[in-house]
C-alpha cells in the first residue's frame, strides 16, 4: 500500500461505520447519500483487501481485521481532530460534536437531564454518549480520547495525565417511600438501624462506604443490586431504605412518591468532580464543555468536611 496515495477520508468512513454499524447512519453523519457512502466503503475494502463489514440482521458487523485496526484508526482520527482544533474555535450552534462521558447510573440520573436540557437550547448539534467503565479502562479511554469527561466520586483517577476540578461537596441522605412506617417527623437512629436496607454494590466501589457503615452499625441489608436504576421503583413498593447522595435523593423525591431524611449515622462526605485528560486540555470543544459543566453543576466551595454528622 502506497500511503501517500491513500485518501485519508476513507479512515473517517471506516470509523463512522464502525461506530454506527450502519452505512445509512454513517452517511447521515457525513451529510452524504447512502450510495455515496457505499461507494466509499467499496474503495476502503479494495484498499484494505478485506470485507471489513458484513451485513447481518444486527447491522454491519466488523470482520476480525476491522476489529484489529479500529482502535488505532480511532485514536489517529482523534489526534488529528485535536491537532487541528487548536487553530479553530468551537461554535456549538454550528459545529456538530459528540461528547463522551463516564458516568455511573447514579451520575446519569443526576447529570444528564439538566445537561441535555441545556444543550437542547444552546447546542442543538451536540450529542452525548455515556458509558460506565472500570478504573483501568477509564484511564486508557481518557488517554486515547474515547472518553472526554468523567463525572463523579473518583479520587483514584487523579494522576497519570488526568486533571480534575471539584464541582461540589456532597453528603449522604436516607431515601424511603412516603408511607414507610419510619417516615415520621424525624428519622431516629433507632428506626434507621431497625429498618431493612437496600445497597448498590457497583464494580467501581465508589460508594462502598455505605455498605461498610451499615454493616459496622449492625443494620440489616435486605437487598444488594449492581446498579441504582431499579431502587426507586422498589422503594415505592417496599418498606426499605437506601442511603444515597443528597442531590440525587432530592431529585428522586421530587418526581417519585419518596421522601428524604438526614442520615442519622456518621458517614464521610465527599467531593464530586469533573475529570478530563491533559492531552485535550486546550481543545476548544473540551474547553467549551468544561466551562459549561462548571456553570451548570459547580459551586464556590472548599474541600468536603471529614464527616457529615446529623443528629
Amino acid at each position: 500500500m502506497n500511503f501517500h496515495r491513500v485518501d485519508l477520508n476513507l479512515l473517517a468512513v471506516f470509523h463512522a461505520i464502525f461506530e454506527t454499524r450502519s452505512v445509512t447512519l454513517a452517511a447521515e453523519r457525513f451529510g452524504i447519500t447512502q450510495p455515496a457512502m457505499s461507494n466509499a466503503l467499496a474503495r476502503l475494502r479494495e484498499l484494505c483487501g478485506d470485507a471489513l463489514f458484513v451485513s447481518t440482521s444486527n447491522g454491519m458487523q466488523p470482520t476480525p481485521y476491522a476489529l484489529e485496526i479500529a482502535d488505532t484508526i480511532g485514536v489517529a482520527l482523534r489526534d488529528v481532530e485535536a491537532a487541528l482544533g487548536h487553530r479553530q474555535s468551537f461554535d456549538p450552534a454550528v459545529n456538530a460534536k459528540i461528547f463522551r462521558f463516564h458516568l455511573t447510573d447514579m451520575g446519569q440520573m443526576y447529570f444528564l437531564p439538566p445537561l441535555l436540557e441545556y444543550l437542547g437550547k444552546a447546542a442543538p448539534n451536540t450529542r452525548i454518549e455515556a458509558d460506565t467503565l472500570s478504573l483501568d479502562a477509564l484511564r486508557e479511554a481518557m488517554a486515547d480520547g474515547r472518553i472526554d469527561f468523567a463525572l463523579g466520586k473518583l479520587p483514584k483517577l487523579v494522576g497519570r495525565g488526568v486533571r480534575s476540578k471539584v464541582l461540589f461537596a456532597e453528603h449522604y441522605d436516607v431515601l424511603m417511600r412516603a408511607g414507610h412506617p419510619a417516615a415520621q417527623a424525624r428519622l431516629s437512629q433507632q428506626s434507621f438501624l431497625a429498618a431493612s436496607h437496600a445497597v448498590v454494590s457497583t464494580a467501581s466501589g465508589g460508594h462502598r462506604i455505605i455498605e461498610e457503615t451499615l454493616l459496622k452499625v449492625g443494620a440489616s441489608i435486605a437487598l444488594r443490586v449492581p446498579n441504582f436504576t431499579v431502587i426507586p421503583i422498589i422503594l415505592e413498593r417496599a418498606d426499605m431504605m437506601v442511603v444515597v447522595p443528597h442531590r440525587l435523593a432530592v431529585e428522586l423525591a421530587s418526581t417519585n412518591k419518596l421522601v428524604v431524611y438526614p442520615l442519622p449515622v456518621e458517614v464521610p462526605a465527599f467531593n464530586v468532580s469533573a475529570f478530563w485528560h491533559e492531552r485535550f486540555d486546550a481543545d476548544p470543544a473540551i474547553e467549551w464543555m468544561r466551562r459549561h459543566l462548571f456553570e451548570l453543576f459547580g459551586e464556590v466551595k472548599q474541600l468536603a468536611p471529614k464527616t457529615a454528622v446529623v443528629s
